[in-house]
């Protein structure tokens, strides 16, 4: 019984919570990076660069043989560099997000703070040190 609540403390603390909706909230943008690199940013590259696709781009190490009932074994370089591009990608709107964050924190520094007010104690010994002063 003693692991089941240890278990449950662990489960529902904030930071696991946080963790777990991180989690979800990145998959869910990794989705939306991959549509983003393969219908939006690949095609323009691959209009640059004279209609080359990089998804299919591969280097073939030994072809399909069909009579021999061998498939095709080929490295895939093409797909490797959109993973690349998407990698940059998320890399970069990470970059964003966490100076946006820093600037928001250095401006809160930046505010100046009003003094506290002295405390009672202060104050009478303030008055004191003012009462020895005048007699002196």
């Amino acid at each position: 019984m003693g692991f089941l609540k240890e278990f449950k403390e662990f489960a529902m603390r904030g930071s696991v919570i946080d963790l777990a909706v991180g989690v979800v909230i990145g998959g869910a943008f990794g989705k939306i990076v991959t549509s983003m690199v393969d219908d939006i940013i690949m095609p323009p590259i691959g209009y640059i660069t004279g209609g080359v696709d990089f998804s299919n781009m591969k280097y073939v190490i030994t072809e399909a043989n069909e009579a021999a009932g061998t498939t095709e074994v080929a490295i895939t370089y093409g797909n490797f560099i959109n993973v690349i591009i998407q990698f940059l990608i998320i890399a970069f709107c990470i970059f964003l997000v966490i100076k946006g964050i820093n600037s928001l924190k250095r401006k809160e520094e930046a505010a100046p703070e009003t003094p506290a007010a002295p405390t009672k104690e202060e104050v009478l010994l303030t008055e004191i040190r003012d009462i020895l002063r005048s007699k002196s």
